[in-house]
């Protein structure tokens, strides 16, 4: 088994294996693969900031990132500590429906078994209440890649009753997430806001047919150039 050759010679630097892999190559191989590892640990070590002793990131209780929003925080049992977009970029917001009143939404978000809660919810009148601070990852999504690199926006109602939709709410929410947009550099378009039923993987159908689009976009670019 093994190289041919005289017992006890010597090989030379380019001596092959039996697989006819120079030892050369192997220490390229185990040189690249070594940085390929170090790349791999730094971008982990990137994205878990928060797990390190004495690392925190200060935050301010009740701090909010839209100078118009109401805190009230999510269970930290449904959202992540992260350092977006240092560690993530943000590049979507996403879209959602509630599928119950604002009450009903912000209690769930507050309920440590529910397992999810976006980073806004918006009121029928206007008004708008974060939850999840922007620079962590909420689970609103349902798709870990799309909770890493977005912001998530509920709006009270049902996707069945256009009644809910009310110009107060597209207001206020056009206005946020033209923030959202000014802050990451987000274009303003149907690729960059999309629906929650648009996320791949998901199984969620908001904020259905009666949400208009191309209302909103109008009301977002509207409100950036403000």
């Amino acid at each position: 088994m093994g190289t041919k050759g005289a017992p006890g010679a010597k090989s030379s630097g380019g001596a092959k294996s039996g697989h006819g892999i120079s030892r050369r190559g192997l220490l390229i191989g185990a040189a690249v693969t070594a940085a390929g590892t170090a790349v791999l640990a730094r971008e982990q070590l990137e994205h878990a900031w928060w797990r390190l002793p004495g690392v925190d990131k200060p935050r301010k209780p009740g701090e909010v990132d839209f100078a118009r929003a109401q805190w009230i925080s999510a269970s930290s049992a449904n959202w992540r500590k992260a350092d977006r977009p240092d560690d993530y970029t943000v590049d979507r917001v996403v879209i959602h429906v509630t599928q119950g009143s604002y009450r009903s939404a912000v209690k769930v978000f507050q309920d440590p078994g529910h397992g999810a809660a976006a980073h806004y919810v918006v009121r029928k009148d206007g008004h708008v209440t974060q939850m999840i601070r922007e620079l962590d990852v909420a689970f609103h999504a349902g798709n870990r890649s799309y909770n890493e690199r977005s912001v998530g926006i509920e709006h009270e109602g049902f996707v069945d009753r256009p009644q809910d939709f009310t110009a107060a709410m597209y207001g206020a929410s056009a206005r946020l997430t033209a923030a959202i947009c000014g802050r990451y550099g987000i274009p303003v378009d149907r690729k960059h806001i999309i629906g929650h039923v648009e996320v791949p993987g998901t199984d969620h159908t908001d904020p259905g047919k009666h949400w208009d689009w191309d209302r909103y976009l109008k009301l977002v670019r509207a409100a950036g150039k403000r």
